[in-house]
């Protein structure tokens, strides 16, 4: 297993849940200068801070186009998504393949509070107070053989119940991929809530993956598949714009999106006379992940 991110807090630490609420009375704390953050007092707080976004504009403003490609489309047609039951297909390159119910992928696992960046290709941003558990473990259940490399994901494809499908928009089911020692990073969770809440349809649920130094796009959501291979998979934007979305997808202000510039982002609710800020290089986690890709190009490899 990869390291595992050690939460410095403690039950005492814990913010009572109703000003937990309060965005305004919530602070960021744990890892200095990381953008990494669980539940913290004030006596905790980094002096950046990151305040969550309210629970309107992560739940209100979403890219899920297998429910419609505005914004408002997920909110407003996923609640016809059924979620229970829900099983992950844990395959290839690992000792114990199977269906995992999802009631019991959570009684082995340790929930945890994150609060990330979420930086969108489409260079606007939100603050998240996520609830989850690491990738690692859930990979350490199902056992890594060896030879793996890269890990593949597949999102729930319903017709019935999803109407974006009738569009031809991507090749569905969506796909995404990472690498091996990506996915094994303590900073790459398996979300199952937002606020301590279970996590809305139109934002992944039951299961989704959340990798927040890349592109939003990269963290696949309601995964009903996951296999492990020794080649790099195909992944869903790469295969219907290789030009504009690389494999990797990391948040990187000096690669450009062939159409606009990654340098600066929008930040949502910053209300309307906010200006743009700077993007960070791996958005704010590169501190804990750039050494995952000395020697690369970024460029070539975006």
């Amino acid at each position: 297993m990869a390291n595992r991110w050690k939460n410095r807090l403690r039950d005492r630490d814990v913010t009572p849940e109703d000003i937990y609420v309060n965005r305004r009375t919530m602070m960021a704390g744990a890892l200095a200068g990381a953008g990494l953050a669980g539940i913290g007092s004030g006596a905790r707080a980094m002096p950046e801070g990151l305040e969550p976004n309210p629970w309107e504009d992560i739940t209100q403003y979403n890219n899920f186009y297998e429910f419609g490609t505005a914004k408002g489309d997920p909110e407003r047609y996923a609640g016809e998504m059924t979620t229970k039951p829900w099983t992950v297909s844990i395959g290839g390159m690992v000792d114990r393949p199977g269906d995992y119910a999802f009631e019991d992928i959570m009684a082995k696992m340790t929930v945890e509070d994150r609060i990330y960046r979420l930086r969108c290709v489409e260079a606007w941003s939100m603050v998240v107070p996520w609830n989850g558990f690491e990738l690692a473990d859930l990979l350490d259940l199902a056992g890594v053989q060896s030879g793996a490399r890269f890990v593949a994901f597949e999102t729930l494809a319903r017709p019935e119940e999803m109407p974006g499908l009738r569009y031809p928009v991507l090749e569905w089911p969506y796909v995404e991929g990472l690498r091996l020692d990506e996915a094994m990073h303590p900073l790459t969770i398996m979300a199952t809530g937002i606020y301590g809440k279970d996590i809305p349809n139109q934002n992944g649920a039951p299961l989704r993956l959340v990798v927040p130094w890349k592109y939003g796009f990269k963290s696949i959501k309601s995964i009903v598949r996951i296999t492990l291979t020794d080649s790099q998979p195909p992944t869903s934007w790469n295969r219907a714009a290789p030009r504009e979305y690389g494999f990797y997808s990391n948040v990187n202000p000096t690669v450009d999106h062939p159409r606009w510039s990654q340098a600066t982002e929008r930040v949502v609710g910053g209300g309307l006379f906010a200006g743009r800020v700077e993007t960070q290089m791996f958005n704010g986690y590169a501190e804990e992940v750039a050494g995952l890709y000395d020697m690369m190009d970024l460029k070539k490899n975006f």
